[in-house]
């Protein structure tokens, strides 16, 4: 199997985009990162740290107050190389030294490293245990553990390898989904993108099994309870035991993130009816996240207009995503890839993905400029809260791009209605300088998004003209021709097979032949 690891320092040096926050581009530190949790939050107070210098102090501080509540020790050096890297850069001089802004606590390194190096071999030791005495729902159980061990250390290579062993180990439906959701919040943490969809279909297998094995538990129930005779408890959990291991579903009376034993005698209870919703929508959410991560941005944009309520994201909400960053991530894919009646239909009248967009007041008002056609708005709130998109760290890499996109759009929609249009009339409607007006409108003509032509010396931008009576009759002569060759190929056909000059396969000729042997000699007998 492909390793999932990402170069951790790589990532965080590679050049990024420098942001200074002014009025014309606010930032607040505090608000962006409040609805986040754990290894998150640290993830984006670094992204923040090396695009935003003038406020890296503060977001050091914060980073060191957050790091502190977990267990993995090498944040801080991952942390601190962020704010250095920043120090070496033009425009991080004037910024004061790491021991100026935190001081590292020793004792709680050293702490920690010890009570993770002691759970280590307490979790190893256990997992041979099992292993020499080959219970495999307690060797499943280990690797599992191990796993959210090596994970919230942050050594996510023997954490995936652990959550992939286990997978040897499941004996049912609901530890299948377990080792799944287990990955995939691995993946989303670590930005692996193209792992995400093998473990979705995999886990939604799981989920259809469980949910074929709670309707089968939920029509023998009924049938159960009508007889008169008494089942001794011990004989009815081998039964439920041995029902949840034929139905596949042998997990439907625990909880969706819980293990339970194939001999559990809740097995034959039915799950609560929002447990598949529930897990439906963290499944459409990772999908949606892998098709942002890998540039499909019309695929993302239909899958993040498909959530189910944000309460359906259960944990997810705060330890890998907020509310309003699914607001932002299915708007500006929405606008820069799908038709606007596709928005209007999907975006505008979807009261789901409304709850989202009431996260981020700034989306609505983005996505009602566009619907009214007021496209430098658009733009402009597109500048304005630029920071935020370009210091997420999932958005930040496609921003670029999206913007690129969403201006073609704007280009494209407001030439529409006209034949003739100044590019100083676009440009001033766009907000940019008529050389960048001509450039765009050039580009897009030459791909074919534009029909028209730019006169250069008057910059004008002309449609193409099309006479539609013209191309209609066109047409009709078109297909007029190619019927009357059809109509004769189909006289000249009929002509040679009155003629008898048809080529007949010599199989065919014998059996024809032998056909009126048979007959002839039949006539004779008669």
């Amino acid at each position: 199997m492909a390793t999932m690891e990402v170069d951790a320092e790589q990532q965080q040096h590679r050049r990024r985009p420098v942001f200074t926050i002014d009025d014309d581009h606010p930032f607040d530190l505090d608000a962006c990162i409040a609805p986040y949790t754990g290894r998150t939050i640290i993830d984006r107070l670094v992204a923040i740290i090396i695009q935003c210098p003038s406020i890296a102090p503060h977001a050091l501080s914060l980073a060191f107050q957050r790091l502190y509540r977990l267990r993995d020790p090498s944040l801080l050096n991952t942390v601190i190389s962020a704010y250095e890297s920043v120090l070496g850069t033009q425009e991080g001089k004037g910024l004061p030294p790491v021991a100026n802004v935190v001081s590292v606590d020793m004792e709680w390194v050293e702490d920690v490293t010890k009570r993770n190096i002691a759970e280590r071999t307490k979790l190893e030791v256990e997992l041979k245990t099992y292993t020499n005495n080959m219970i495999k729902e307690s060797i499943r159980m280990a690797h599992r553990d191990l796993g959210d061990f090596f994970r919230s250390t942050g050594e996510f290579g023997l954490a995936l390898k652990h959550y992939t062993k286990s997978r040897e180990f499941c004996s049912t439906s609901q530890h299948v989904l377990d080792m799944c959701m287990s990955v995939l919040e691995l993946a989303v943490e670590q930005r692996n993108y193209a792992h995400i969809p093998s473990y979705v279909y995999k886990a939604e297998g799981a989920l259809e099994s469980l949910t074929i094995g709670s309707a089968v538990a939920g029509v023998a129930a009924p049938s159960s309870a009508g007889t008169s005779q008494v089942v001794p408890q011990s004989s009815a959990m081998a039964i439920g035991t041995g029902f949840s291991s034929a139905a596949g579903g042998g997990g439907i009376g625990a909880s969706v993130t819980g293990s339970v034993g194939s001999g559990s005698g809740q097995a034959i209870q039915g799950r609560k009816p929002t447990d598949r919703d529930h897990m439906q929508t963290k499944l459409e959410f990772v999908l949606a996240l892998s098709h942002l991560g890998t540039g499909a941005y019309d695929k993302a944009a239909i899958a993040f207009l498909r959530l189910g309520p944000p309460e359906q994201l259960g944990d997810w909400i705060g330890k890998l995503v907020a509310p309003s960053d699914i607001a932002i991530y299915g708007t500006l894919c929405a606008l820069a890839s799908l038709p606007r009646s596709f928005v209007k239909a999907q975006l505008v009248d979807n009261p789901t993905f409304a709850t989202y967009i009431e996260q981020e007041p700034y989306v609505r008002e983005l996505v009602q400029s566009y619907m009214a056609s007021n496209f430098k708005t658009v733009l402009d709130i597109l500048s304005r809260h630029s920071i935020r998109h370009n210091t997420d760290i999932h958005l930040s890499p496609h921003i670029p791009e999206l913007t690129k996109l969403i201006r073609h759009v704007s280009l494209v929609l407001y030439f529409a209605p006209f034949e003739t249009v100044r590019l100083e009339r676009m440009a001033e409607a766009l907000g940019w300088g008529i050389e960048e007006v001509e450039r765009e409108v050039v580009g897009l003509i030459q791909n074919g998004r534009i029909v028209g032509r730019v006169d250069s010396r008057g910059k004008i931008l002309v449609a193409k003209k099309t006479d539609h009576r013209a191309e209609l009759f066109s047409h009709a002569m078109k297909m007029a021709s190619e019927m009357e060759k059809t109509n004769r190929k189909l006289l000249l056909r009929m002509r040679l097979q009155q003629a008898d000059l048809v080529v007949k396969d010599p199989k065919m000729a014998r059996r024809e032949q032998d056909r009126g042997l048979e007959t002839a000699l039949g006539d004779n007998l008669v």
